[in-house]
């Protein structure tokens, strides 16, 4: 416990990191539950519907963290080196990225709107109501991706502030129009699963052009003209994209793994999907803090690693991860205090919320070793510029444990959803003691900007 008891500007750096993305992810869980609730009112069809359909943004989202992470590796290095012409350029690179990305998944969405959704369920009206919602709401990805690539800046050049509050108010707007579009309210039409996915699509484009408002009004280190945002040769984007491809394909790894989970829980049945979704919902507002550390990690560590101090950058690593696991046992007993107080606001079926409560306490009897793999993979090794092994460990051990093992539970042997989600935490176990052990190699630091 020493190494958590020195160096005061640890902590203060941390917590000027690590706060606003908390807040700013507890209002997005706190909200995003609002909302599930909200849609749960009309029935366990609509919500299976939208969590269904959300799934195919679920991936798209990965894929833009994914490109937006792997640039924020070099845009923290760049920033210990106060490397502005660098930032910018690889500020450009992630636009550019995520442009792309938005309209990769938005063609498919609007052309096959209903094939897409039937991937994860075959229920004919839980299709019609999903490919509703999607077709509509793919227009905000876009506006997603720009946000994202601006945020992920700003973090990394340790300005997480402005990002927390234009995505509140976001967030704020979005649930606004979810409750008068939804259901009817504030003289705004009765549109259902539709309103919802129009309140999304007015959200997102809203808090695009606040950030980008702000960054260039600041004129700040990403406020770059247009021609130092391209000014991009092919070595540099070579090393970027390097990268960035170990980084996307590491949230592929685990997104895709995730939505095999969604089809297996889908498979299942309705019921079964309904419940996964409310216990995504809950746990997601209990993960805030965890993953404000892991970020502040991987900012932090990266700024070290970028100015030199190396021997900072593996102290460093140690108290994150040290201090995340003692967090998390602190949100496990709080997630199993309150778990059957937050179900009980869902308006589903009796087995159901039975579902939901069995998978939030397996839930909290598993996140100490959850916690530490996260710090470690999204912080510690990502900001170290060690993506490679990120990626490998990531694929080993959710495709070929998780997802395995969720397959033969949920269709070989028949177990209920909660068991078969039990099944799926042998991943996190074998994922933990490969982590630690790179963790005490030492050989995860690699300065990936000292030759640009």
């Amino acid at each position: 416990m020493q190494i958590l008891m020195i160096d005061k500007e640890f902590y203060k750096t941390m917590l000027k990191i690590s706060i606003p993305i908390i807040i700013q992810s507890f209002v997005a869980s706190s909200l995003n539950m609002i909302d599930t609730i909200m849609i749960g009112r009309l029935g366990e069809t609509p919500l299976a519907a939208v969590g269904i359909a959300n799934q195919y943004f679920f991936l798209f989202n990965l894929t833009v963290i994914g490109i937006c992470s792997g640039c924020g590796v070099f845009i923290s290095q760049f920033w210990g080196k106060k490397d502005i012409r660098n930032i910018r350029r690889t500020h450009g690179l992630s636009l550019l990225f995520v442009t792309m990305a938005a309209v990769l998944f938005t063609l498919p969405a609007l052309i096959i709107p209903d094939k897409i959704i039937t991937v994860f369920n075959i229920d004919s009206s839980v299709i019609e109501l999903g490919a509703k919602y999607l077709l509509i709401v793919v227009v905000s990805y876009i506006f997603t991706g720009i946000t994202f690539a601006y945020s992920f800046s700003l973090r990394s050049t340790e300005n997480a502030i402005p990002p927390m509050i234009v995505s509140t108010v976001a967030l704020l707007l979005n649930t606004v129009l979810n409750y008068g579009l939804i259901f009817g309210n504030l003289g705004l039409p009765q549109l259902g699963v539709a309103g919802a996915a129009i309140a999304t699509v007015i959200a997102r484009l809203a808090e695009s052009i606040f950030i980008v408002a702000y960054v260039y009004a600041k004129n700040g280190p990403l406020a770059g003209r247009l021609g130092e945002l391209v000014d991009i040769d092919s070595k540099f984007m070579g090393k970027v994209i390097h990268i960035i491809m170990n980084v996307v394909l590491n949230e592929a790894c685990w997104g895709f793994g995730f939505v095999a989970y969604s089809v297996v829980y889908g498979r299942i049945g309705t019921q079964a999907i309904a419940a996964v979704q409310i216990c995504n919902t809950i746990q997601n507002i209990f993960m805030v803090v965890i993953f404000g550390m892991a970020s502040a990690s991987a900012v932090m560590i990266g700024n070290c690693i970028g100015a030199g101090e190396e021997e900072k950058a593996r102290n460093n690593a140690y108290r994150f991860t040290a201090l995340g696991t003692a967090v998390g046992l602190i949100i496990a007993v709080l997630l199993a205090l309150a778990a059957p107080f937050i179900v009980s606001f869902f308006n589903v079926s009796g087995s159901v919320a039975r579902d939901s409560l069995w998978m939030l306490y397996i839930t909290a009897g598993s996140l100490i070793v959850r916690v530490f793999n996260i710090i470690m993979i999204v912080g510690v090794l990502r900001g170290g510029g060690d993506t490679k092994f990120s990626l490998l460990t990531e694929a080993f051990t959710m495709w070929f444990i998780g997802v395995t093992t969720a397959v033969i539970g949920a269709f070989l042997l028949r177990l209920p959803v909660y068991w078969v989600y039990a099944l799926v935490i042998l991943e996190e176990i074998v994922k933990f003691a490969i982590v630690l052990y790179r963790l005490i190699s030492n050989r995860w630091v690699k300065n990936i900007v000292h030759n640009i």
